[in-house]
């Protein structure tokens, strides 16, 4: 269990760093982030910046899962962007309502994704509509033409979102 401040900034910005790429955790996580941990277990939960929720570290694999917020830091923290698919603009409002990515709409994609990776989707305008799961490789994402790409998991226009 961890308490000391220091250590556990430095620990999951290594955990986002080995997720997401290098530099994804000091872009993703400032100084200033809340961490809280889960009163059952003493691990590391949630982390908020303010009174936004940034990630949640699952216990099932002990990697993050992004909401919006945490993808928007993501997309304009590291440069270049990873793990990101691009839809076109016809089928945006139905991704970003919460819609699964399908493989034929996808436009470009980062080539390095693989299945089950954290993902960001975005538009031809490189504006953020969803974050969500890879099903495929980022390869295959441009390759087929059929079948999901992207299990979306929270859209910009969903509820909550």
């Amino acid at each position: 269990m961890i308490k000391d401040r220091h250590e556990t900034l430095t620990r999951i910005r290594a955990v986002a760093d080995y997720q997401l790429g290098r530099g994804a955790g000091e872009a993703l996580f400032p100084n200033r982030v809340k961490v809280v941990f889960s009163k059952r277990t003493g691990r590391i939960r949630h982390i908020y910046l303010g009174a936004k929720l940034l990630a949640t570290l699952r216990p099932k694999d002990g990697m993050f899962s992004l909401t919006l917020a945490g993808a928007k830091r993501l997309l304009n923290g590291i440069d270049p962007p990873r793990l990101w698919v691009k839809v076109p603009k016809d089928v945006g409002c139905f991704i970003a309502e919460g819609k699964s990515v399908f493989a034929k709409h996808v436009v470009a994609a980062d080539v390095e994704i693989r299945p089950e990776e954290e993902v960001t989707v975005i538009n031809e305008d490189g504006r953020l509509l969803a974050v969500g799961r890879a099903i495929l490789t980022g390869r295959e994402m441009l390759a087929f033409k059929r079948g999901v790409a992207v299990k979306v998991r929270r859209g910009v226009g969903s509820a909550g979102g």
